[in-house]
């Protein structure tokens, strides 16, 4: 269970957040603050005590010290606390992830995008605290053989029926499972969905790029197209992964 820290200057908007990231039933506890000063000496507290605080859900825009500079701070702890922005602004992004921010949502928020930035958090915690996931090994039937192809050599996957076709630097290989299911099962492995019948290993993104409005990436030799429904989430991925 998640114990997180929710911080904004407007009461509303913070009075909202707390009771939707208390509608979570990953979070065990949320605590307030009406700005990042407050927000400072409640997570000193916090360690002080020996106790837990997981991810920071803040403003960016807030008097004194603003959202950016409560972050910049927190590189002086020695275990600090994820950040999740949550914000009306959308020209902070970059910067954000220049910072190592884990998630970066708008106002006004929405359950469901706030429960994927409570997903991030539950993963950035067990990285920290689990070991090293060993790579998962897919068999594949090949004329009449058995292959081992390794997830981590998959570039991207294409939903073909009732079955997924993987697509490695030295083949591709069908597999007998509904493209939704090995989205979710890869989920946290870094595999993303850029079309309903199209699933990305982030890792392979090379560029993306537009061409009469639709969103493209290039993996190894494949230009794949990215759905308009997933364009923000394939770019905000990719604002996280390459900085600049």
């Amino acid at each position: 269970m998640l114990s997180v820290l929710a911080v904004d200057d407007e009461a509303p908007a913070l009075e909202e957040l707390t009771f939707l990231l208390r509608q979570d039933p990953r979070i065990a506890q949320v605590a307030e603050a009406g700005d990042a000063a407050e927000a400072l000496r409640i997570l000193s507290r916090v360690l002080v005590a020996g106790d837990r605080l997981d991810a920071v859900f803040l403003d960016i825009r807030m008097p004194g010290l603003d959202g950016l500079d409560f972050t910049r701070l927190l590189a002086g702890f020695a275990a600090p606390p994820a950040v999740v922005f949550v914000t009306a602004h959308d020209g902070f992004a970059v910067a954000a992830y220049e910072l190592g921010a884990l998630d970066y949502l708008l106002k006004p928020v929405r359950p469901e995008r706030l429960a994927k930035a409570v997903h991030r958090v539950e993963e950035a915690v067990h990285r920290t605290s689990e070991p090293a996931e060993v790579d998962e090994v897919v068999p594949v039937e090949l004329g009449g053989r058995t292959r081992l192809v390794t997830r981590s050599s998959v570039t991207y996957a294409e939903a073909q029926g009732d079955y997924v076709r993987l697509h490695t630097a030295d083949g591709s290989y069908l597999v007998r499972m509904p493209l939704n299911v090995l989205a979710k099962r890869w989920e946290d492995a870094g595999f993303i969905r850029i079309h309903r019948s199209t699933l990305v290993a982030a890792g392979h993104i090379s560029e993306l790029h537009f061409d009469g409005g639709r969103a493209i990436v290039q993996v190894g030799e494949e230009q794949l197209t990215v759905s308009r429904r997933h364009t923000r989430e394939v770019r905000d991925l990719l604002i996280r992964r390459f900085r600049n």
